[in-house]
């Protein structure tokens, strides 16, 4: 069974911090193995590492940005919420029960519990991806998105300047910003957000460099334009996409329903953009930086390339529904990476078409799997 280690109290030594866990299965249920019984779990001394706080780290770039940093010896701590810990945990489930991460349950609605994780864990670099991150959901719950994507922001921030002013601070911004300006889009680019979503997280841009320049905060920013992976949620349309591919090719579903195809977006990898999350605070000032591939595709060609990945043809399975139109469409968004390139030697790996192929393959072998227990639920 694999497990997961929830946080339950911090304390520090001077030269050694144990720290008290609830062992839970990814189910979010007690281990039967364990019995749910609280034990001890050695932690290495932080004067061996750098120590990392993460919001968001059970969605797609909390869960590569904390294999990346285990992977160059940090201590992890990442934030959850109570739903977070019952159904997406699975994005850290393949990490060693051994791993040197630690969860806490909290919320970026609670400033509190930040203060006082930000006290207790004393982390060296904070990482801040968490939001209310789906754009059409925004137009629905617009003071939530705000709430959480905007004003937790600043929550954060607070906690940060109070208890750990010497913590490099990373700010997740978007692309989406950007919204109906004209591509290309750079650091230089005015903002004109199109959605609840947008307008929040430029409200979360502006206060990390208001904290960087008022209070000399080593906050940075990454306009990041859109990154996926086969880990990305299922309502994004890459996924909705990928996955729809995968289901028809394996006789589950017939068609799937999308909203503007002739939509165009700069999309990258995510594995790639958690790297240069972590190049922003390697560097020697607090700075906003593009993260993009400098080139644009249509959802129509993610479609194209995604449905030729497994010999069908698009058209005959995508069909348009207005209900998935936004209120306001943000028609064009092309980044120009030029300054991360230069400044902080960062280059994406994965093109377009690996991108596409390495989601369908993916959602290939989810599809296989469920329709091999379809079969088996019709035919005991």
């Amino acid at each position: 069974m694999i497990i997961t280690r929830i946080a339950d109290k911090v304390t520090k030594g001077a030269d050694q911090a144990t720290e008290t866990v609830l062992i839970l299965s990814t189910s979010g249920n007690p281990s039967s193995d364990l019995n749910g019984e609280e034990r001890q779990a050695d932690r290495r001394p932080r004067a061996t590492m750098t120590t990392a706080f993460i919001t968001g780290i059970t969605g797609q770039d909390g869960s590569y940005l904390t294999e990346l940093l285990l992977s160059k010896g940090y201590e992890v701590h990442g934030l959850i919420r109570r739903s977070s810990s019952e159904t997406h945990l699975s994005r850290l489930a393949h990490l060693p029960s051994d791993a040197n991460l630690y969860l806490h349950h909290g919320d970026l609605g609670d400033s509190g519990v930040l203060a006082r994780l930000v006290h207790e864990i004393e982390p060296d670099e904070v990482y801040n991806l968490a939001a209310q991150s789906d754009v059409k959901l925004s137009f629905d719950i617009p003071e939530f998105t705000a709430d959480v994507t905007g004003t937790g922001t600043l929550r954060l921030l607070e906690a940060v300047r109070l208890h750990s002013p010497n913590a490099r601070f990373y700010q997740a911004s978007s692309s989406e910003m950007f919204g109906a300006t004209p591509p290309p889009q750079s650091e230089q680019t005015r903002f004109h957000p199109r959605s609840p979503y947008a307008a929040a997280k430029v409200m979360a841009h502006n206060l990390t460099v208001n904290y960087r320049e008022g209070y000399g905060l080593f906050a940075a920013s990454g306009i990041l334009f859109n990154h996926e992976s086969p880990r990305r949620g299922e309502l994004f349309v890459t996924r909705k996409i990928t996955k729809a591919v995968a289901r028809i090719k394996h006789g589950l579903q017939d068609d799937v329903a999308l909203g503007n195809l002739d939509a165009k977006r700069d999309w990258g990898f995510a594995g790639d953009y958690v790297e240069a999350m972590w190049r922003m605070l390697q560097h020697d000032a607090p700075d906003d930086f593009v993260i993009a591939t400098g080139e644009a595709k249509s959802v129509r060609d993610f479609c194209k390339a995604a449905f030729g990945h497994v010999d069908l043809d698009w058209e005959a399975h995508v069909r348009i529904d207005p209900q998935w139109f936004r209120p306001a469409e943000v028609d064009y968004l092309l980044g120009d990476p030029t300054k991360a390139k230069t400044e902080l030697g960062w280059n994406p790996t994965v093109g377009f078409l690996e991108l596409v192929a390495m989601m369908v393959d993916a959602d290939l072998v989810l599809a296989e799997a469920e329709a091999a227990f379809a079969a088996v639920a019709t035919n005991p």
